[in-house]
């Protein structure tokens, strides 16, 4: 009889089955095998006047998977659960050590990367299943679905939302705030002065030693009669300043740099991720190239820094060696395993290329190079800081010049870093130098930006809401659920996103919001440490939670919907006009019983003539609600653009002329419109 192995992933299953060899048989789960039930109080699957107790059963078509499970374990000597190295994974073995009547006779083993030589250690250094990690997901699990059944139901029939969700939730409540925060903004001018030299530009900062702010022309007006065009150069200072390299990605900041330098969606970053971790057939073998994607922690294995530093040494010379940077730990990292790093540093983007797809390689370099850079030396920089004086006003003007390039040898594309170059003050034969001229510019302030996924993901960090397996997630919930929009990837809520925040406030105030949310994360963590009790933390939640949703039930004012006049056919109802994912649109009054959607005849207006053929140029819409602009002759002509034809042409090439970021450029050169 063979040993057997369960993993959750069928790409993983044959890999680490070749390392084993014959005495094991690997065989995946295919995630989760059951989830709690839809049956008693309010659906929830949990019975909530005994201790919470929860109903589990099979998810649905996994029925021939357990029984093919059941049988492989029957027929085996020992089973070793080998699911992914989180509370999920753990989660996800004990579900099947409980499903298929595994007693004694196994091991939990983990496993942080997917090579031959971690999986045989992982084999030979066996645990037990850890209870307290399991109480922790399973309390997790509980909250969503309490949270998630009760404040979804009483959306849709007060609001016509969704869905609602204990951190989406929260998440949303961070966009809209954002949004009204910029909507009540008011700018308040100032002015600043900065006089141009020959060689440099240097800003005013100070009037006898004390900071200068300026509120308006006038005063600007009154500084700059004040002053001559001969400044008197009162103090130059040169210092060396290093610069380190950031630590090997987690994922949060895996996600935000790929959202930021290689457009990917944070949930697309993971479906990548997912691939590079669970193994590429790189021709002499099949091997994961990335450590487990998942985690907050931003350690690296002594192993991988001693063959890194070999590396940099030999490819680089031993003065680019760094140091292991450790990065920031906060109250919420749970660092139960590594940073986001290559598997082995010999296995370069470059060397790795053909075997991936271009979203493959375009974030297995971007982790690569990170990790390789963490590891190398400071980037040296000769800063140069001047003084300038001119009657009581100071100017300042500061320079940089790179001296050593360190870290930045290899990751200089990801971090911009450009000279800025002064002239040789020693060389000026007198103190006094002349400014071309003396400028004063008005300003106004701004308000926050909008939040864009990669921003948000870092605020829910930073506030301690969500666990890195959950940030993609989220962030897509809330746009494929309607309640944001992007719009030149910033998020903007939409009217049915507003009205569903605005009336979870009304009523749970005191749950939905980011503190309530980071302190269930911490009694979360402490249930995984032994430190709390899951059946407290559970009753405490929902003796707060559910006479609120009682009171939303029967106070929270539902939202009419307007009646067009007309009749559903289907079932004689009135319809009525909706908010949707897409806006507006008109549907039978009596959903859910009657499902109809009255098909709307979208007129196509002619915006231009098309470049490439007879045809006119269109708004059109993808399957996924964005705009974009094409020819009314699709498919025989296939012209299209993300962006609106002005109807003009280019002066240089004769292509369209678009809007693009408020201004006016070709679709085709680097032409760009005056205005």
């Amino acid at each position: 009889m063979k040993k057997l192995v369960i993993v959750e992933s069928p790409a993983k299953s044959k890999t680490i089955e070749k390392y084993l060899g014959s005495d094991y048989k690997v065989v995946s789960s295919k995630g989760h095998i059951r989830d709690l039930a839809t049956s008693g109080k309010f659906g929830l699957g949990v019975d909530v006047e005994n201790n919470f107790e929860p109903n589990y059963i099979p998810i649905k078509g996994k029925s021939k998977d357990i029984n093919a499970l059941k049988k492989d374990v029957k027929d085996s000597e020992f089973v070793y659960l080998a699911t992914d190295p989180d509370r999920e994974g753990e989660a996800i073995s004990w579900h099947l050590k409980d499903t298929l009547d595994i007693y004694d006779n196994y091991s939990r083993v983990v496993f942080n990367e997917i090579t031959k030589d971690v999986v045989i250690d992982a084999i030979n250094h066996p645990r037990k299943i850890d209870e307290n990690l399991v109480k922790s997901q399973e309390t997790r699990r509980i909250l969503d679905r309490i949270i998630g059944f009760r404040l979804s139901k009483l959306m849709q029939s007060k609001t016509g939302g969704k869905s609602a969700g204990r951190v989406q939730s929260v998440a949303l409540k961070l966009i809209v705030d954002r949004e009204r925060e910029i909507g009540a903004f008011v700018p308040v001018e100032y002015w600043t002065i900065h006089a141009d030299f020959k060689d440099f530009t240097a800003d005013l900062e100070k009037y006898h030693g004390k900071k200068v702010e300026i509120g308006s022309e006038v005063e600007a007006q009154e500084i700059l009669d004040q002053l001559s065009n001969a400044f008197k150069l009162e103090d130059v200072k040169q210092t060396d300043t290093a610069k380190s390299a950031k630590p090997v990605f987690k994922t949060s900041t895996m996600q935000r740099m790929a959202a930021n330098r290689i457009n990917f969606a944070p949930s697309k970053t993971m479906r990548v991720a997912q691939k590079l971790y669970e193994g590429i057939d790189i021709g002499s073998e099949t091997v994961g190239l990335i450590t487990y994607m998942r985690t907050d922690s931003e350690r690296v294995s002594p192993t991988f820094v001693s063959e890194t530093y070999e590396y940099i040494k030999k490819n680089f010379g031993a003065n680019y060696i760094g140091s292991v940077k450790a990065g920031k730990k906060d109250k919420t990292m749970q660092d139960a395993h590594e940073g986001i790093r290559p598997t082995s540093i010999m296995r370069t983007p470059e060397s790795m290329k053909k075997y991936l797809t271009p979203d493959e390689y375009k974030l297995y370099n971007l982790i690569y190079v990170r990790a390789l850079a963490s590891l190398m030396a400071n980037a040296n920089f000769l800063t140069t800081s001047v003084i300038l004086e001119n009657n009581g006003y100071t100017f300042k003007t500061t320079g940089s010049v790179l001296k050593f390039d360190g870290y930045l040898k290899v990751y200089a594309s990801y971090e911009e870093q450009k000279d800025t170059i002064l002239p040789d003050f020693k060389n000026y034969k007198s103190n006094t130098i002349i400014a071309n001229k003396i400028l004063k510019e008005q300003h106004f302030t701004k308000p926050l930006p909008r939040y864009t996924e990669s921003s948000l993901i870092k605020e829910m960090e930073n506030l301690g809401i969500g666990r890195p397996s959950t940030y993609a997630t989220i962030v897509a919930t809330i746009k494929e659920r309607g309640y944001v929009k992007i719009e030149d990837k910033k998020m903007l809520p939409t009217e049915i996103g507003i009205e569903t925040t605005d009336k979870l406030q009304e009523f749970f105030s005191d749950i939905v919001n980011v503190e309530y949310t980071s302190a269930m994360e911490t009694d979360l963590d402490k249930i995984a440490e032994s430190e709390a009790d899951n059946v407290k933390v559970l009753k405490e939640f929902y003796n707060k939670f559910e006479p609120c949703v009682e009171e939303a039930f029967d106070k929270m004012e539902k939202k009419e919907a307007e009646k067009t006049g007309e009749i559903c056919p289907e079932c004689g109802s009135d319809l009525v006009i909706r908010n949707g994912k897409y806006g507006k649109f008109t549907a039978c009054s009596n959903y859910p019983t009657c499902k109809y959607i009255k098909k709307e005849e979208r007129k196509m207006e002619e915006l231009v003539d098309c470049p490439k053929c007879e045809g006119k140029i269109v708004e059109k819409r993808t399957r996924k609600g964005k705009f974009f602009y094409g020819c009314s002759n699709y498919p025989k002509c296939d012209f299209a653009s993300w962006y609106k034809p002005t109807g003009e042409k280019c002066p240089k090439c004769e292509n369209l002329l678009i809007e693009k970021k408020d201004k006016v450029v070709c679709s085709n050169c680097d032409y760009e419109k005056e205005e």
